[in-house]
């Protein structure tokens, strides 16, 4: 992707998290590779909903800011430990959705194996220990999880999507969010019943016919063995 395309990639789906509710204020931070070695990053201090195509930085994968007038968010050195870690991301999204904040503030993990939907598209959400915001602990608290895991819930700190493209990576957050909220509510109505080991493997048969996923990953995603 071009530069230019990058950064109205950037730009739009901020302006979405922002719009969406996924942040508040100048909470939140995306990311998008350009190069082998460099990485558009939104600034510290702006709102999501506010930023230009202009406002953006280019900061390189050892840390060192290439281009830009502003800050680089305090965060970018957790967005380049994915990168590092996982060459075939070419976004991230870091934001604090409040129902799955609110999760993690009560020390309660998403039912990981509830929702079709998920479970086939993010597969296990872990939660990573917590870090001190925009302190070196960022990095290590997520860099084992990163590697084979595409959303990732920060103790007490929101949440961390990646995707091959913006789009995918802010879906994630999104779809994460969702199901929080749908979790929440039924938990108001009454016990949980996750999918039966019938219903699991039916789910699996049908990702490995259309190509979706393998059936290790459904398994896997429910804590389950195939």
């Amino acid at each position: 992707m071009t530069d230019f395309n990058a950064r109205r990639a950037v730009v739009e789906f901020a302006r979405r998290t922002y719009e969406k509710g996924l942040v508040a204020a100048t909470d939140g931070n995306l990311s998008h590779r350009i190069a082998r070695d460099r990485v558009l990053v939104t600034p510290s201090g702006f709102c999501l909903g506010e930023i230009g195509p202009d406002d953006l930085c280019v900061v390189s994968l050892d840390g060192r800011n290439v281009a830009g007038a502003h800050e680089p968010t305090s965060e970018t050195p957790m967005h380049l430990e994915v990168y590092r870690r996982r060459p075939d991301v070419q976004a991230v999204v870091h934001a604090h959705p409040p129902i799955t904040n609110a999760f993690s503030f009560a020390g309660q993990e998403l039912d990981p194996c509830v929702i079709p939907e998920v479970v086939v598209s993010l597969g296990r959400v872990p939660t990573a220990p917590y870090s001190t915001p925009s302190c070196e602990e960022g990095p290590a608290a997520i860099r084992d999880l990163i590697r084979g895991h595409d959303a990732i819930i920060l103790a007490r700190h929101g949440t961390l999507t990646v995707g091959k493209t913006m789009r995918e990576a802010y879906y994630r957050t999104e779809k994460l969010e969702h199901a929080a909220e749908v979790l929440f509510a039924a938990r108001q109505l009454g016990p949980i019943q996750p999918l039966s080991a019938d219903e699991l493997r039916r789910l699996a048969d049908v990702c490995e016919r259309h190509g979706w996923r393998k059936r290790e990953f459904i398994y896997r995603a429910c804590g389950r063995s195939s």
